[in-house]
């Protein structure tokens, strides 16, 4: 599917630039802690441990995946895997590292607009996204058809994503600065990354905001089928200014402690076809 206008094909190829310069600072961070992962650390978080359920056995599809550490967490609890990112440098990294694992994965570069056309038109049981993925992208439409075609009827999508509130927020957490709703691109010079603040980097970024009525709108306008909308009052990362740990892997914004909806997650289902064995 190619971009729909000039403007969105710049915005994506300075979105991509950035990201290769993520996927080099991130590889080595203290955040991601790939040596962690490497020992057989989980890099997975409770809510979505929670609500994927076990996936042994099963296809799951990683879109957006960065540089695969969750896709291969999860093909590390039985799923056979495939990750897709539009970042060369990230998919290189993740096939690097699931080599290195010895882990059965396969990943593909595309955007995740033209994500049925690059996984050949295979359908999965599972397609999963995750954190920071839905901002990159100008139009929840396009992004909930190419989802829903990935999966197999009788099969899920699931959702985790930081709360759209929380991107009306300055970086300082200071002031409202943003629309709730979508109100076009926001054009930022971002300097460090989430995973390392200090890290000498400094790109120019395009992100949309997208309200949870957006995201849930879409996802049946696609012929999914809404299971539930969570929300949840902490973040499973300490990935923003002014973020304090209240809990085991659990975060909220400093002053405004349990006062602010920081992550939600959303499960669908795409319907069975009539007769055909339902996915439990």
């Amino acid at each position: 599917m190619e971009p729909n206008t000039a403007a969105e094909s710049a915005f994506f190829a300075a979105n991509q630039a950035l990201w290769a310069a993520r996927t080099a600072a991130h590889l080595p961070s203290a955040f991601y802690d790939v040596a962690g992962f490497r020992e057989g650390a989980e890099s997975l978080r409770e809510i979505e441990l929670a609500e994927v359920g076990d996936v042994a056995g099963r296809t799951l599809l990683h879109l957006q995946c960065h540089f695969g550490q969750d896709t291969l967490a999860w093909a590390r609890r039985g799923a056979m895997v495939t990750g897709l990112d539009f970042s060369a440098e990230a998919i290189g990294a993740a096939r690097s590292l699931a080599t290195e694992l010895s882990l059965p994965a396969r990943f593909v570069e595309a955007n995740v607009y033209d994500a049925p056309a690059a996984v050949g038109g295979e359908q999965f049981d599972i397609v999963f996204t995750s954190y920071g993925v839905l901002g990159w992208l100008p139009d929840l439409s396009r992004w909930a058809q190419a989802a829903a075609a990935c999966v197999r009827p009788g099969g899920t999508l699931y959702l985790a994503e930081f709360h759209p509130v929380i991107w009306m927020f300055d970086n300082d957490f200071t002031k409202v600065q943003y629309a709730y709703l979508n109100d076009g691109v926001i054009e930022e010079t971002e300097i460090g990354t989430y995973a390392d603040q200090s890290a000498p980097l400094e790109h120019q970024s395009f992100t949309w905001n997208h309200g949870l009525g957006e995201v849930v709108s879409a996802l049946v306008a696609a012929g999914l089928e809404i299971e539930f909308l969570h929300e949840f009052d902490f973040s499973p990362w300490n990935c923003l200014k002014a973020m304090v740990e209240t809990g085991p892997n659990r975060f909220q914004i400093k002053g405004l402690e349990g006062k602010l909806p920081m992550t939600y997650s959303v499960r669908a289902r795409k319907p069975q076809q009539p007769g055909a064995e339902e996915l439990s």
